[in-house]
């Protein structure tokens, strides 16, 4: 009787990428290769996340969220972000880092667009930026991609503009929105964005955006049929245990593992159990 024997086939990115770029995530797209991409906001998470073989880092406006606990991701500053990304940049030796505008650092004005964007490359170390929006943003896109800045287009649910829509719930269900959102999606890809992330919009709609441009798109409850994935390093940890979206997959449940594991350490610190004999000088 043959030993049954399993086979695995190392993913192209791990085989062949020492260091994902921009042109690696096109070519991914190309061989049919899925993208993964996470969040990450501080050197030691984003540290694991790299060595884990994540493609994409993003380091999300939603650290005004998960890191500073804003109900929104509109209060972030600039020099936040940079800060955050820094520390990421110093973690990571792999994966593409990817870093947010926030709000307010390109909206309506193109100059002050490429500023914030040549800011962040400058004092973060990052590969590239992202923005939310389409045809509202496109002379802040082309005005970044002179610098040199690689850009990630965004559509969908946008949380920067969330006072705009009133709500979180899933985009472009409309006609006439589905159609702006491909017509956007055309538009960025012809500006000369590398990638593009579609949030929360139906899974059909992302297959025809996906089918219909040469640069990878990134869905977060947006279907199976796109180019990759990501979701928020937190959430998919279990960390933020309040937020439950369909998309969602939970990989851990970190929330009960730390709060029962510092429950542990201050009964063990009162009852006098720690340090013991052997945790001490």
């Amino acid at each position: 009787m043959k030993p049954f024997i399993i086979s695995f086939t190392m993913s192209t990115a791990k085989s062949d990428f020492k260091r994902v770029t921009t042109n690696s995530v096109q070519e991914m797209k190309r061989s049919g290769e899925k993208i993964s991409m996470l969040t990450s906001y501080d050197f030691t998470l984003a540290r694991i996340v790299d060595k884990a073989g994540i493609d994409v880092i993003l380091v999300g406006d939603s650290a005004s969220n998960v890191m500073a606990g804003h109900e929104t991701t509109l209060p972030i500053t600039l020099d936040q972000m940079i800060y955050h990304a820094s520390s990421v940049v110093r973690a990571v030796e792999r994966a593409l880092v990817v870093v947010d505008l926030p709000f307010g650092s390109y909206q309506g004005n193109s100059k002050e667009a490429l500023n914030s964007a040549i800011k962040i490359m400058k004092e973060s170390g990052a590969h590239a930026v992202k923005l939310e929006g389409g045809i509202e943003v496109i002379t802040s896109v082309e005005r970044i991609l002179t610098a040199g800045i690689p850009v990630m287009g965004h559509l969908g649910l946008t949380p920067q503009s969330i006072y705009k829509f009133g709500t979180y719930t899933v985009r472009a269900k409309e006609e006439a929105e589905a159609e702006k959102l491909l017509s956007d999606a055309r538009e960025l890809e012809r500006a000369g964005c590398f990638a593009l992330v579609l949030e929360k919009i139906p899974a059909h709609l992302a297959k025809r955006v996906a089918e219909s441009l040469s640069i990878p798109v990134i869905g977060i409850g947006a279907g199976a049929d796109v180019d990759g994935q990501v979701l928020v390093l937190h959430d998919m940890l279990g960390m933020t245990h309040e937020f439950n979206p369909r998309f969602l997959r939970r990989y851990l449940n970190l929330y009960e593992d730390i709060l029962g594991a510092v429950e542990s350490y201050v009964t063990d610190v009162k009852t006098l159990d720690f340090p013991n004999q052997k945790e001490q000088y």
